[in-house]
């Protein structure tokens, strides 16, 4: 697997990864607003993709570096390579990349009483990662609670 710095060709394939979501976060395919996120995300060397020559596009993130408080944006890994790694790898080489302590790290994902929480393992995900739970935000565009987990970074 490689990690990389996101490129105008890897826009279908961030395409591709939010359809495999859309049912825990809403209309993004379609949606003019999330591929303007991209490729403002991507013009702005703020995207990155986990690669394989076997599988192709294994994840995709698009983070925002504005210290001191870190933004994950969008962090999303395709079912097939899901729990192998892919999702810690993106966001290991995003920290060491972006990331100038001291400072947090945020991202908002699903509360604890929405149904992708478990399906999706991304609450488990972040808190192994040393993220813990913060307050509750505003809910998602499918109308899910939504909830911001920080992690500290020196």
């Amino acid at each position: 697997m490689i990690v990389r710095l996101a490129r105008e060709q890897d826009f279908p394939g961030f395409l591709d990864l939010a359809a495999q979501v859309e049912h825990w976060f809403g209309p993004m395919v379609e949606d003019p607003g999330f591929h303007s996120a991209v490729d403002k995300h991507i013009r702005q060397s703020a995207a990155l993709v986990a690669l394989s020559s076997e599988s192709g596009l294994l994840g995709g993130l698009l983070f925002g570096a504005e210290p001191p408080v870190y933004h994950v944006h969008w962090l999303v890994v395709s079912e097939k390579a899901r729990g192998k790694g892919v999702g810690a790898a993106l966001m290991a080489d995003a920290t060491r990349r972006f990331v100038l302590g001291p400072g947090t790290i945020e991202v908002v994902t699903f509360g604890p009483d929405h149904p992708g929480a478990a399906a999706s393992g991304a609450r488990a995900f972040y808190e192994g990662l040393g993220f813990t739970p913060a307050e509750a935000t505003d809910p998602g565009p499918e109308g899910g609670s939504r909830q911001i987990y920080r992690r500290s970074v020196r």
